[in-house]
């Protein structure tokens, strides 16, 4: 069981930071309104909404361990464009969390690197490719993140990329808390789905939950 008491203390620490609900959410793996409620009510709201955490710090710590879930999605990845007789020629990480898992992948499946930053406001545009890395233009392009919650960030890269003259194949995540299959017409997979059913995850009581698509 998620402690509600330090999850909300953490999300008021990021948000004293100057951390936006979007940036936070990203950031403990949570939705936007399950943040905005943490902010809102803190600890002692009694329905908090349902959701699920997702923490993979014992993954990230571990320069192995991330190459070992990469090479996971890549094959997963292989798997689908094999049966869809596609070849990727970049693999796009989506800033923080999708970038080391995205390195390592686009050395496996011997393509470019691209890196996305999403736009900082949930509702907002401004998204954007870094110039460090490959450009998408013209490029058929796998999008990766570590967690999928509201699927915004994602959504972001796909309209990005195609405003950049490139071809998104495939958006894949190490954990789906969505039940999409596919996010604007492009095929989504997970290593791992994770929903929660039955009550809420953060505190027990009534089911409270927002929309979740």
């Amino acid at each position: 069981m998620v402690d509600v008491k330090d999850l909300a203390n953490k999300a008021q620490e990021l948000h004293r930071k100057g951390l936006k609900p979007f940036e936070i959410g990203d950031e403990l793996h949570l939705s936007v309104d399950t943040v905005n409620y943490l902010l809102e009510e803190g600890a002692e709201g009694l329905l908090p909404p349902s959701d699920v955490k997702i923490g993979w710090r014992s993954i990230g710590v571990s320069p192995r361990r991330v190459s070992l879930i990469a090479q996971v999605l890549a094959d997963i990845v292989a798997e689908e464009l094999k049966n869809r007789n596609e070849v990727v020629d970049a693999v796009a990480g989506i800033a923080i969390n999708g970038v080391p898992f995205a390195s390592e992948m686009a050395r496996i499946l011997n393509a470019e690197l691209t890196v996305y930053r999403p736009p900082a406001e949930r509702t907002g545009s401004g998204g954007a490719f870094s110039s460090n890395y490959a450009t998408p233009r013209g490029k058929k392009i796998v999008i990766v993140d570590d967690v999928l919650s509201t699927g915004h960030a994602m959504e972001c890269a796909i309209d990005d990329t195609l405003k950049a003259e490139g071809t998104p194949l495939l958006c894949i995540v190490m954990v789906n808390k969505s039940s999409l299959n596919e996010l604007k017409g492009v095929p989504l997979r997970g290593m791992i789905r994770a929903r929660s059913i039955g009550g809420t995850i953060l505190g027990g009581g009534p089911l409270r939950s927002f929309a979740y698509k």
